[in-house]
């Protein structure tokens, strides 16, 4: 008999009031003529109408990433009915964390408390959110923890705030991520069962793959150029040069990122084609992407496999929860669960591309009954 994984408890935590478009350049700074014209040009593009920022009115920190995480844990904790001392195994994704050493998931565990857990730290960018997922689920699976948490979380606002653009000749791939990152926190508990009175998300299976082997480096911070090289990385150099030189901008190939969107649907095809998608019972697409140009041009694709395809099936909450990097699959899915978009029975599909150097990640999940009851009665 296979052993299976369920999601049980859902939970996200997204910081300080919504900013709406006019009010980015007061959390942000950058309010010259030029860098104003950059912004209204990728907002217009992106589709994003409000986000969060862990920043207070006058642009500085109100609070850490690692406290991002904690909160999220905690509402899916309270979501399920249980503790941080429920579970034993955390695993914790993301950018970038608030210290160089040690790992995110020691410094989230030390936060949120709880008993002796085994920890994962997932480094990456949007896509670390479902290899953190693929490991939980894979030892819930083979018994060595019968509960599980995985979270995403993201403060990018810290690098994008004006101060670390003064003195800097930077053009569209330094200011595209800009204003299209925001910060937050998506989590899920994992258990061997599914939760006693009510529905749950089966695991189906999750698959990651990376084809950095066939692209360079698109989205990158800490390096000049497209590749890493002896004496040319952040570690290399002072921190001041390197400062310099804009090497801590989170930067942007805008140039590669149709290449992205069609090695992405590449991917979805290929999972369509040896059977793991059967696009004629698939209830509904949670998809992360950063512009709504992404989506665009999946529906096209998807019609050609799917041509009745329902597109209120697709669900992204972007625009109104802006896009947090390896938290937004975790928190869509979170809302979507929440505001009753699945019934029993329905099949789920989870979808990152993760553009940093071309890796996507699917996961499918099935809404069950709680045990001992039929599918009708829920």
């Amino acid at each position: 008999m296979t052993a299976n994984a369920y999601l049980t408890g859902f939970g996200s935590y997204l910081p300080g009031d919504p900013v709406d478009n006019d009010g980015i350049a007061a959390r942000l700074g950058g309010d010259d003529a030029v860098t104003e014209r950059i912004r209204r040009r990728v907002l217009d593009a992106n589709g994003i109408r409000q986000r969060h920022y862990a920043l207070d009115e006058h642009g500085e920190p109100t609070e850490l990433n690692e406290q991002l995480a904690v909160k999220a844990l905690q509402a899916a904790f309270a979501d399920r009915g249980i503790g941080a001392a429920d579970i034993r195994m955390l695993a914790c994704a993301t950018t970038m964390g608030d210290v160089l050493v040690p790992g995110f998931a020691s410094m989230v565990h030390g936060r949120l408390g709880g008993g002796p857990q085994q920890l994962l730290s997932v480094a990456g960018v949007c896509a670390s959110s479902l290899s953190a997922l693929d490991a939980v689920v894979s030892k819930v699976r083979l018994g060595d923890h019968p509960r599980a948490a995985v979270v995403a979380s993201e403060l990018a606002s810290r690098s994008l705030r004006q101060r670390r653009y003064d003195g800097i000749r930077s053009g569209m791939d330094a200011h595209f991520l800009r204003w299209m990152l925001s910060d937050g926190a998506g989590a899920v508990v994992v258990e061997f069962q599914p939760h006693p009175d009510r529905p749950s998300l089966r695991v189906d299976w999750v698959r990651q793959v990376s084809l950095a082997h066939e692209h360079e480096v698109c989205m990158r911070a800490g390096m000049s150029g497209h590749e890493a090289t002896v004496g040319r990385t952040w570690q290399d150099v002072g921190i001041a040069e390197a400062e310099a030189a804009g090497m801590f901008l989170l930067r942007q190939d805008v140039s590669m990122l149709d290449d992205l969107a069609g090695a992405g649907i590449a991917q979805f095809e290929e999972l369509v084609d040896i059977g793991l998608v059967d696009v004629g019972h698939l209830d509904h697409v949670v998809c992360h992407y950063s512009t709504n140009a992404f989506r665009d041009v999946a529906f096209d694709a998807l019609r050609r496999r799917v041509p009745t395809l329902d597109t209120d099936r697709w669900f992204s909450n972007l625009e109104t929860r802006g896009n947090t990097g390896s938290a937004s699959i975790f928190i869509a899915l979170e809302e979507a669960w929440r505001t009753g978009r699945f019934a029993v029975g329905d099949t789920v599909l989870l979808a990152v591309p993760e553009s940093g150097r071309f890796s996507f990640a699917f996961a499918h999940l099935t809404v069950v009954a709680p045990p001992g009851r039929p599918a009708a009665s829920t």
